[in-house]
């Protein structure tokens, strides 16, 4: 049976909206698979959207706004500064990833970010999110400095680079991807689920 691979990064605001509706649109189980945007932008050379000229910045973010009431999600709290170096993150998603709360976690970081607008650069700000997903947060503070840690959300970034993903969100079905909030509806359909629309 076919499964989805959800390609993320915690700092990205299309990749929260995703998130939030996943189950409903996918209607089948989904592998979350946690990368780092930031080394997959240097792997494929390209950059933010959010970064650089300030229109397009400015135009992205009342997409996601539009996107979020459009979805019936609350609205969006963005963090100050974004974006920002979410690396840390990812190395916590990483480690939660390896003990089995992987979902919780990003569901809780994801909120943090983008519903109470707390900046995920930040190690208060992630081990909140974590101890709220039921992790120790001191566990999670050894972990995210782990060597093995951090190899392993590098290969997986560098395995998701090998594969084609070049940005998130992307969810990958029998080898196709497909990139972007806006086609959760097509994984859904080649996988041949019954998820509703949302």
């Amino acid at each position: 049976m076919s499964r989805a691979t959800f390609y993320f990064d915690l700092g990205s605001p299309y990749a929260y909206l995703a998130a939030a509706r996943i189950d409903v649109v996918i209607g089948e189980p989904v592998d979350w698979q946690p990368i780092s945007l930031g080394a997959l932008f240097k792997l494929a050379g390209r950059s933010s959207w959010s970064l650089g000229d300030l229109q397009r910045r400015e135009n992205g973010m009342a997409e996601v706004e539009r996107r979020a009431r459009a979805y019936g999600l609350p609205p969006l709290c963005w963090p100050e500064p974004w974006p920002g170096n979410y690396l840390m993150a990812m190395r916590a998603a990483t480690y939660a990833q390896r003990v089995g709360r992987l979902r919780e976690f990003a569901e809780r970081a994801f909120r943090c970010g983008f519903q109470q607008g707390r900046d995920l650069s930040l190690a208060a700000s992630v081990l909140a999110a974590a101890s709220d997903a039921g992790l120790d947060p001191h566990a999670v503070e050894l972990a995210v400095a782990d060597p093995e840690i951090k190899l392993a959300l590098r290969e997986a970034t560098d395995e998701a680079h090998r594969l084609g993903v070049c940005g998130v969100p992307t969810l990958a079905v029998d080898g196709e991807l497909f990139w972007g909030d806006d086609r959760l509806e097509e994984a859904a359909e080649r996988l041949g689920g019954t998820g509703l629309q949302g």
